[in-house]
């Protein structure tokens, strides 16, 4: 089957070259011809593992091309994905479809066979219902079925979570499209993965709502990291202790500096206005996303606090270790590492800073902080470290030439990578978070 993928970022570049992998003729679109160029090079737009392998495999085997041409590009595929972006409107929050509905009308417009597009961006309910509209306008004459099939990838995982996935969704409204899907996802289908079929507003509806629940999981598990240290317990023996009950389950339950990235952020806040939308309030959401909104900026408080406050940590030096929301990732969006620095910033603190991918990317959003080679360089002087992201690089720090190079021997550690009794016998001042 010939597949294109409209948006070759890190969902359709990951899902296009996925779907080669099965054995599917998969072309990759993109507007930018500065990235189709870099992939024709063997050049990835994003740091995910294993990429880059995966991609260059099924170019040589000839199933994964790229092009910058819609027309061409969907020219005889029988299912054409759109993946481009949906970020949050600037102003509003709502999520901006323009991209979507461009690629819909294009699409209506060079479409020279029947066809299911399918929607794998992340979009609000109803989208899919525009995109039909759209794609009638043109007055094609070929049939359409639009169906919606969000992903559920995690960045740094992703190529395992789209060969090995809990569930694939499809939202389909008639028999051409939900045909056509069980072809593409043949490969899963014999492998027996969990396949739901549902109408297109329920499946476009479960990827909000799912990225809200896990997002509420977080928020919940950091106030109670905070009650932890009012009250002496240890929230990690909290989570433990609630993970164990198979009805909430241990994931999503490890307290930290709040959640970021490209889908929680802006996916709570969708959700929210398409609630307002139909009057249907979502207090819950509301509350989680000021709540972790708030919690970043608290994080950058409690490592003031570390330096002796406020007013004693100006002139001083913090040493930020991991700046992307997470590891095995390049993406800074919304990271917590950008509040966190930008409060030391405005505490009169300097900041130097080092991350194993993330930096190209956090200069531009960070320009006040030194970017180093190695965590060593950056904690070289410091008054304190702090460990933001929870890579393995820093998981086994030289304690004893961190505390060398260090002006103070004071760690903040963000992410509970540490055991606090051992950081403490290595002669450290060191806090973490939901522990004493």
């Amino acid at each position: 089957m010939k597949i294109a993928m409209v948006g070759s970022g890190y969902v359709g570049l990951v899902s296009g070259a996925c779907f080669a992998d099965f054995g599917h003729d998969v072309v990759c679109i993109d507007k930018d011809q500065s990235k189709i160029d870099r992939l024709h090079n063997g050049i990835m737009p994003i740091y995910e593992p294993g990429l880059d392998a995966l991609v260059e495999s099924n170019v040589k085997a000839g199933r994964l091309s790229f092009t910058t041409s819609l027309a061409e590009g969907i020219k005889d595929a029988s299912a054409i994905f759109i993946a481009v972006g949906t970020p949050s409107r600037r102003g509003d929050g709502h999520a901006d479809l323009s991209f979507v509905y461009a690629v819909a009308k294009e699409v209506g417009e060079n479409l020279a066979n029947d066809a299911v597009v399918v929607t794998k961006s992340t979009v609000p309910v109803g989208t899919g219902d525009e995109v039909e509209r759209i794609i009638a306008d043109t007055r094609t004459s070929h049939k359409v079925s639009v169906v919606s099939n969000p992903e559920f990838l995690r960045e740094g995982a992703a190529i395992a979570d789209f060969k090995r996935p809990d569930r694939i969704v499809i939202g389909a409204e008639d028999e051409f499209g939900r045909e056509v899907m069980h072809e593409v996802y043949r490969p899963l289908f014999l492998n027996e993965s969990p396949i739901l079929f549902t109408s297109r507003r329920t499946s476009e509806l479960i990827k909000y709502a799912a990225n809200a629940f896990l997002a509420t999981k977080i928020t919940f598990i950091n106030e109670m990291a905070d009650l932890c240290e009012k009250v002496g317990a240890d929230i990690q023996d909290v989570s433990r202790g609630i993970g164990m009950d198979n009805r909430i389950g241990p994931k999503f339950l490890h307290a930290g500096p709040g959640y970021g990235g490209s889908c929680f952020p802006k996916d709570t806040l969708a959700l929210l206005k398409t609630a307002e939308d139909y009057d249907s309030p979502t207090r819950i959401v509301e509350a989680v996303v000021k709540v972790n909104d708030s919690r970043k900026r608290a994080m950058g408080r409690k490592v003031l606090d570390a330096l002796g406050g406020a007013d004693a940590a100006r002139g001083k030096k913090v040493a930020l270790l991991g700046l992307t929301f997470k590891p095995n990732t390049d993406d800074m969006r919304d990271s917590p590492s950008i509040a966190v620095a930008q409060t030391l910033h405005d505490a009169g603190v300097e900041v130097s800073a080092y991350d194993p991918e993330g930096m190209e990317q956090a200069k531009p959003m960070m320009p006040f902080v030194t970017m180093c080679e190695n965590p060593y360089e950056a904690i070289e002087g410091a008054d304190a470290t702090v460990i933001v992201t929870e890579w393995d690089a820093f998981r086994a720090l030289d304690l004893g030439k961190v505390k060398e190079l260090a002006k103070s021997p004071v760690l903040v550690d963000l992410r509970n990578i540490y055991t606090p009794a051992d950081v403490r016998a290595a002669g450290f001042e060191y806090s973490s978070v939901g522990r004493t």
